[in-house]
Formats: structure tokens, C-alpha cells, sequence
């Protein structure tokens, strides 16, 4: 197994192979998340229901659906990274849920809500197959920049 802690950047021509490539081996990789259409607006993702997502009452975990959601957002804020800035982390999460899901494939679409200079935020809303909403993510991303005076954070 290799020490992969490093920052990996995203791809200068943004494809949803390549952005799903992108979370190889991290957890949301290990999930099976997927990209299936990306901008700096939008980001559609998904995942299939497999028994080791489920929590112990069969039901598909909340951290899964969170994992889903927080993940699209990431790769949306990504995209949408004014010039110059070194990245990003979440300051907040909230998620309402609203049904669950056992089997299929959910689904999540994010959106950019706001887009500032030193935060984003997106929404996202997670649905089952069958299209019916299950959860409702908001998070607010914290834009980084680089130090003024060279020393990191």
C-alpha cells in the first residue's frame, strides 16, 4: 500500500472519467462515487447501494448519503476556484433527510448557490432510483489563499 497523503489536483480539462479518477482510493472512491456530468456550476453524481453502505438496520448510512453529497460539492467548488486561490475546506455541513434507500443507485445533483471570493456554497439534493428525494445537503466552503507573508497555515 503507498503513503498517497498528497493534494491531487484537478484536471485541467475537466471530464467526468477524470474527476471520478480523482477520488481513487480516498473514500469516496472506496464508496464508489462517480461523476456523471460536471461544471462550475453543477455537479451530478452517483453511487450504487451496496450491503457494506448500509447501516446495521439495513438502510442505506447517513455518512454514506453525506459522503455522496459533500463530495459533488467539493468537485463543484473545485471547478469554481477563483484564480489564485491554493483550495478549500468545508466549515459546514447540514443535511435533512427525507427517505432512504436499500438497493439501486442514488444520486445526488449540486449546486452553486453562492460564489464569493473567500466562500462558496452549494446545494444538493440526493435521490433514490426511482427520482424522489431523500436528502437535502447544504455546505459552505471556505475559499484558501495563499499566505501573503510564505508561511502555510
Amino acid at each position: 500500500m503507498t503513503d498517497d497523503r498528497a493534494p491531487r489536483a484537478t484536471p485541467e480539462a475537466p471530464t467526468p472519467a477524470s474527476l471520478t479518477r480523482l477520488v481513487a482510493g480516498r473514500l469516496p472512491g472506496l464508496l464508489g462515487f462517480r461523476v456523471v456530468a460536471a461544471d462550475e456550476h453543477a455537479v451530478t453524481a452517483e453511487l450504487d447501494v451496496r450491503p457494506e453502505l448500509l447501516a446495521p438496520n439495513g438502510y442505506l448510512h447517513a455518512a454514506t448519503v453525506v459522503a455522496l453529497a459533500d463530495t459533488a460539492c467539493g468537485i463543484g467548488c473545485r471547478l469554481r476556484l477563483p484564480r489564485g486561490a491554493r483550495g478549500f475546506t468545508t466549515v459546514q455541513l447540514t443535511t435533512s433527510y427525507t427517505g432512504t434507500a436499500r438497493e439501486g443507485t442514488v444520486r445526488t445533483v449540486a449546486t452553486l448557490a453562492h460564489g464569493g471570493r473567500r466562500t462558496q456554497v452549494w446545494d444538493a439534493v440526493v435521490s433514490d432510483g426511482a427520482g424522489r428525494p431523500i436528502a437535502l445537503f447544504r455546505c459552505t466552503q471556505m475559499i484558501l489563499w495563499p499566505d501573503p507573508d510564505g508561511v502555510e497555515a
